[in-house]
């Protein structure tokens, strides 16, 4: 199968240059001017962007709270409309079952078969009894070179302590495993949720009273800090507020192995959601949480220095009528998290590009080539190169519409981002060079997606 995609500008991370791209069954083979040849199939894409397909670090297909279970991977084709070809999930070890296993039972169980784009996964240390911790050089062999640890949610099965984290740094340096955290103090805010529940302030809103912004920058201090005592390289996921982010980046600036990434909605969206009225406020209730407007351009400018280097969805798909509702009476019981895979790449076009916060090639880099990289994907994804996996967006700048969740594939009740402006779409999408969307719709088929694994020693290693 040979297809010629003709007259676009290809955007990479580093430039742009208007050319054809030649893509024969999974790869993409030529690039240039005025090819040659028989092809099955020509797309002429004048006028618009050919991107590479988008990387989303930090997605939950598996995540459940207190009996609730998000949307699995039957609703990933959602990332494919939204011009993602690759996801990452993060799985939960099992209470008395390796990393490695917890992974494999997951992927034949819930991925293999039913994913609609390609996947990896990060590892969730839940268990951290001393064989776990000899294991962790497993997860490279395996190909899973990433490992995530819970600072935050005191009392929860995932939550992990300093011993745990500090221990794991030590053994995963060697071994080439990135140890991500997400950074929240769970003593500081166990008592500021009782407190504020003792004051009768049971609604959303005190989500956000219970997270202010120090909770998150003490947190990522001690991290680093940890990181530091390790000697190991350290990546902090879902950063929302410039406290957080001055850490992380006055330990980059000082020479240490240390980045983060921010999500979408923190770029967009702010606490004063959390206060809509009718019960709506607990659509925006998600961890770290959202912050007020002037956190925005801290975050933007962390993107452009570098501090950041990665923006996900931190896709978390629990509906709102029957799962956000246990929480009606106490906000403690909110299922934390929010739909977003399908709208990472038009936010970041819209609020972004649009806006003149980021150009093209930081967008590409951002969601798709420093991801692939972060998590040891960048010898098949992120780019569009010769060689590399033919996951190509075309996107059309040229289009306007609104957002709303009547054209969503997330498979929940309502979008957090329902009514806002988006300026261009994906038109169309290959995954390995088979088109699977087409004018902004699905065409592909569940199951097409495949695992692609890791190497270690990813970006981390190398700053």
């Amino acid at each position: 199968m040979r297809t010629l995609i003709k007259n676009g500008t290809v955007v990479t991370s580093s430039n742009e240059y208007v050319a054809d791209v030649l893509i024969k069954d999974e790869k993409i083979v030529q690039i240039g001017n005025n090819i040659d040849g028989t092809f099955d199939k020509i797309v002429d894409a004048k006028g618009k962007y050919i991107l590479p397909g988008g990387v989303d670090q930090h997605v939950h297909f598996s995540f459940e709270f207190n009996g609730a279970k998000v949307r699995g991977f039957e609703s990933s084709a959602s990332a494919a409309v939204g011009g993602t070809t690759t996801v990452i999930e993060f799985v939960n070890q099992v209470k008395g079952k390796g990393l490695v296993d917890s992974i494999e039972d997951y992927r034949k169980a819930n991925a293999d078969g039913i994913a609609s784009v390609d996947y990896s996964f990060h590892s969730v240390m839940t268990d951290p009894r001393p064989e776990v911790f000899e294991e962790i050089p497993e997860l490279a062999k395996a190909g899973y070179p990433t490992m995530k640890l819970f600072m935050a949610y005191k009392g929860m099965f995932f939550h992990a302590d300093d011993d745990a984290i500090l221990k794991a740094l030590m053994i995963a340096k060697d071994a080439g495993i990135t140890v991500m955290v997400h950074a929240e103090n769970a003593d500081a805010i166990d008592v500021l949720q009782k407190q504020l529940v003792a004051e009768g302030k049971i609604e959303p809103y005190s989500h956000a009273l219970s997270r202010p912004p120090i909770v998150e920058a003490e947190a990522t201090r001690r991290a680093i800090y940890l990181a530091e005592l390790a000697e190991a390289p350290l990546y902090v996921v879902h950063v929302s507020c410039k406290e957080a982010l001055d850490e992380v980046s006055k330990a980059f600036n000082s020479g240490l192995p240390i980045k983060g990434e921010t999500c979408s909605h923190y770029l967009v969206l702010d606490e004063s959601n959390l206060a809509k009225p009718n019960f709506e406020g607990a659509k925006y209730v998600c961890s770290p949480a959202l912050r007020t407007p002037e956190h925005f351009d801290a975050l933007w400018n962390g993107i452009t220095r570098g501090s950041l280097n990665a923006v996900s969805s931190d896709h978390c798909g629990f509906d709102w009528k029957e799962q956000k509702h246990m929480g009606k009476d106490d906000f403690r019981n909110i299922p934390n998290g929010a739909p977003g895979l399908q709208n990472r790449l038009g936010v970041l076009w819209t609020y972004g590009v649009e806006k003149g916060k980021i150009t093209r090639s930081q967008l590409v880099d951002i969601y798709a080539t420093t991801p692939a990289k972060n998590n040891g994907l960048d010898y098949c994804k992120g780019t569009i190169e010769i060689g590399y996996d033919a996951d190509i967006v075309i996107y059309d700048p040229n289009c306007k519409s609104i957002i709303s969740n009547k054209d969503s594939l997330h498979g929940v009740d309502y979008c957090p981002y329902e009514g806002m402006e988006q300026i261009g779409r994906v038109e169309k999408v290959f995954l390995r060079g088979n088109m699977t969307v087409d004018e902004g719709k699905f065409i592909g088929k569940e199951g097409q997606g495949k695992l692609i694994k890791g190497n270690p020693f990813g970006l981390m290693y190398k700053l």
